[in-house]
């Protein structure tokens, strides 16, 4: 890991399992789920969701709301002011509420009210790179820390139930009849969620000026495309496998240096299969493979959120040397060594976060834990 990896200073989230970071986080490694039924207006595959409770019900307007509460606890958290100049949003999505809304005339406009809203004057870059906007959005906030452009970026993603998302993945036949079960002989789909995650990015000379604690440090990122399909993933796993590549060449590390995994998991068969032999491939050599977890069988698929909910999720698995168990999943379909039933111990200070999106967007994100000393 270079020494000009970008530090995360600050996090905070929004998911159906809570917004306290620490409280959410106990409830993942409990194996808590937040899968509930909420009825549909129209017929769908699944009556399933993981929503957030006790807010709008309008998508657009929860979108808004969710981003801006979010952008304001992961600041807070970081020791900044929402309202410094200095700082660059990037905030990713996948459609936010704009399926449901046949005013829709910009899919930017959602990310300008939200850094209003939050307190924020600078104009916001948005990234939509569908399932993979989240962690995008974390990928381009480090080049532009990492090339000088800013010292602080609020990176993450938000996305929210809706109406037409259930129809659409019901069209699909992405969404499962059952429950998510990633990895598992059974698997049959995903079930949607909703949430927010935001990771303030700081260079190291800021954070170190600034006395900033710590979470993480931010040690590679690397992105491909494999362009195989609108929705399903190139079978043959290339991409995924080009994007880890790149993210380790990025960070100087090597597979021996990776002790967890946060897989996409979403519990379809066809991604499920791409990823999990991918990911075998890649750490058939290793003596001791990284543990590997999902979260969408606690918290639901909120897509363009997912990919920085689940980099949250790893930063606070490499804090506490744990990954929390793959809700639902029982019958493993790979030898990789799967949190199962309970919250899983390892040993490392390197672990990566996946993530593979609709139109092949493909992305890893290598997270390090800071050890005393080392900022």
């Amino acid at each position: 890991m270079t020494d000009q990896a970008p530090l995360v200073t600050g996090m905070a989230w929004c998911t159906p399992l809570g917004s306290d970071l620490d409280q959410t986080w106990r409830h993942l490694c409990a194996g808590h789920t937040a899968l509930r039924p909420q009825p549909a207006p129209f017929p769908v595959r699944n009556q399933l969701v993981a929503a957030i409770p006790e807010t709008t019900t309008d998508p657009g307007q929860r979108q808004v709301a969710i981003t801006a509460s979010t952008l304001r606890a992961a600041c807070t958290d970081a020791g900044i002011n929402p309202a410094d100049p200095s700082v660059q949003l990037v905030l990713g999505t996948s459609y936010a509420g704009h399926l449901d809304d046949p005013d829709t005339t910009s899919l930017h406009d959602w990310a300008r009210e939200s850094a209003h809203r939050a307190g924020h004057p600078r104009e916001p870059l948005t990234i939509t790179t569908a399932c993979s906007a989240g962690a995008d959005s974390l990928l381009v906030g480090a080049e532009l820390i990492r090339t000088g452009t800013h010292d602080i970026c609020v990176c993450g993603g938000t996305d929210v139930l809706s109406t037409a998302k259930r129809l659409g993945h019901t069209a699909l036949g992405t969404m499962s009849p059952t429950t998510p079960r990633a990895f598992d002989r059974r698997h049959d789909g995903m079930v949607l969620g909703e949430g927010a995650a935001f990771l303030v990015l700081e260079s190291p000379r800021s954070a170190h000026r600034r006395r900033a604690r710590t979470h993480a440090a931010l040690a590679g990122a690397g992105s491909a495309n494999d362009a195989a399909g609108l929705t399903a993933p190139d079978e043959s796993g290339t991409s995924i496998l080009l994007a880890i590549g790149r993210s380790l060449a990025d960070s100087g590390l090597t597979p021996a240096d990776i002790a967890v995994i946060s897989a996409h998991g979403t519990a379809t068969p066809l991604n499920d299969a791409v990823e999990a032999t991918s990911l075998a491939t890649l750490f058939a050599d290793q003596t001791h493979p990284p543990v590997v977890f999902g979260t969408k069988g606690a918290l639901g698929h909120s897509l363009g959120a997912t990919g920085a909910i689940e980099a949250v999720s790893l930063v606070l698995a490499l804090r506490d040397q744990l990954a929390p168990p793959i809700a639902g999943t029982e019958t493993p379909t790979t030898e990789l060594p799967l949190a199962l039933g309970e919250a899983r111990s390892f040993h490392g200070t390197a672990g990566a976060s996946i993530t593979l999106g609709f139109g092949g967007f493909n992305t890893c994100l290598l997270f390090a834990r800071i050890e005393d000393g080392d900022a």
